[in-house]
């Protein structure tokens, strides 16, 4: 097995490309080795010393390491964390967290249309480009014109995630969705 890496916008995290599927459906977000729990894979990666958080894709797995942690003496340990879980034959994800969180937030009521309008761009258009970095966007809600997103992976604490939200995803969604007024992340 061999696995790559690369870096994200964020300094503090790296992606890990096994060469595998990681989730077939859906993306998990782990913050915490007690969150973990219901994965091998991410948690293995927890015993890696300094790792704060871990973000599974469909085909990555973004590590996120605390700022004491040299990622010259993590990114081994956690390349071999991801090599033994894959050689184990374990799940990814245990029981009912196997399918994975997806996007969330309810397409109905009066703002429905609008909704799936926001859903729809995100999915296409703002999801995919954010995952080649490492990370997702989830929604969240929508009310009174304001778009409520969540950022995963290597988007959470990352320094041009403000950036990325305000000049890029609210442009996006105010050009195509006249409705919609502003972009502002939530905390999950």
């Amino acid at each position: 097995m061999f696995i790559q890496t690369e870096t994200t916008p964020n300094p503090a995290t790296l992606k890990f490309l096994p060469g595998l599927d990681v989730m077939p459906e859906g993306v998990a977000d782990f913050t915490s080795v007690e969150a973990a729990q219901v994965s091998p894979l991410a948690g293995r990666i927890f015993r890696v010393a300094g790792v704060k958080a871990v973000f599974l894709g469909a085909d990555f797995v973004t590590v996120t390491k605390d700022d004491a942690t040299e990622w010259a003496h993590a990114r081994p340990a956690i390349m071999g964390a991801i090599m033994e879980h894959y050689q184990s034959g374990q799940p990814v994800l245990m029981g009912a967290a196997a399918g994975g969180h997806t996007t969330g937030g309810a397409d109905t009521g009066e703002d429905g249309a609008i909704i799936s309008q926001i859903k729809e761009l995100l999915d296409t258009r703002v999801r995919p480009a954010v995952a080649r970095d490492g990370g997702d966007i989830t929604f969240h809600g929508f009310e009174k014109g304001v778009v409520y997103l969540h950022m995963q992976g290597a988007c959470a604490g990352c320094p041009s995630s403000t950036y990325t939200l305000k000049m890029g995803i609210e442009n996006l969604l105010r050009h195509y969705i006249p409705e919609v007024s502003e972009v502002r992340a939530v905390a999950q």
